[in-house]
């Protein structure tokens, strides 16, 4: 049998978006989870982010990181939380 090397995208067709929703909901129903949005996270409109530059020691960050790995969450709102926390 002849190895196929690269699949023939003209014979494919694009996924609907009611088929999509379909599969979401199957996964959902069978393995019992809920699958996370994607996309970027909706920010408040009345708290307005400001970008900065800052050093932070590699400890720090390397925690950080691995907080936000456990909680699936960015980094930034791990750092984020601590300061506010830390502010009030």
């Amino acid at each position: 049998m002849k190895k196929i090397r690269e699949f023939d995208f003209s014979k494919a067709r694009r996924v609907t978006p009611e088929e999509t929703e379909f599969f979401r909901r199957a996964i959902e129903n069978t393995f019992g989870i809920k699958r996370p949005p994607r996309g970027r996270p909706f920010k408040h409109p009345a708290k307005k982010y400001k970008d900065i530059h800052i050093k932070i020691h590699p400890d720090a960050l390397k925690w950080a990181k691995s907080e936000a790995g456990r909680r699936g969450i960015g980094y930034q709102t791990v750092i984020n939380e601590v300061l506010l926390d830390k502010a009030a």
